[in-house]
């Protein structure tokens, strides 16, 4: 197996797609954040002050996606077709999360698993941004790739899906 992003004396570089064909990309990631029930309280009543904070972070996780190539140096910009952020809140025992899942799908000549990851990891941290003053503590975790579908590599699936 070889890095694709390193040239022949180890520098990094952009892969050139160029010559790939177009196919349909589809990725999606998921990832959590793990807070204090007092915390998701507020975030379910709409009382934390910044304002409706899954709301806010869902926008956040779309936007993310769009600028990945801003973020991340060796990211193609892509023309994505469809960008859809969902946080589900979740409770038991002295637990509460939210779990963020992010889907991702562009007609082209690279994939999308860098756009859904960021945008769940921005999702996150939105949510963490907005509700930091209430729990410090809140914790990122578990974010990984969970689906990916296009391109010469076809289909992937870690087992969880």
């Amino acid at each position: 197996m070889s890095l694709t992003h390193l040239d022949e004396q180890g520098r990094a570089r952009m892969v050139d797609v160029g010559a790939k064909p177009d196919s349909e990309r589809v990725a999606v990631a998921r990832g959590r954040i793990t807070m204090q029930p007092e915390t998701l309280a507020l975030i379910q009543a709409g009382a934390v002050k910044k304002g409706d904070v899954l709301t806010v972070a869902q926008i956040a996780g779309i936007q993310a996606a769009k600028r990945t190539h801003d973020l991340i140096p060796l990211c193609h910009p892509l023309l994505l077709t469809h960008v859809a952020v969902e946080l589900k809140p979740g409770e038991e025992e002295g637990k509460a999360w939210i779990d963020i899942e992010a889907v991702v799908r562009t007609t082209g000549k690279t994939g999308v698993e860098m756009e859904a990851l960021t945008a769940v990891s921005v999702a996150a941290l939105t949510v963490y941004d907005m509700c930091k003053a209430a729990d410090r503590a809140m914790r990122l975790t578990d974010v990984r790739l969970v689906h990916k579908s296009g391109g010469k590599s076809g289909e992937w699936n870690l087992e969880e899906r």
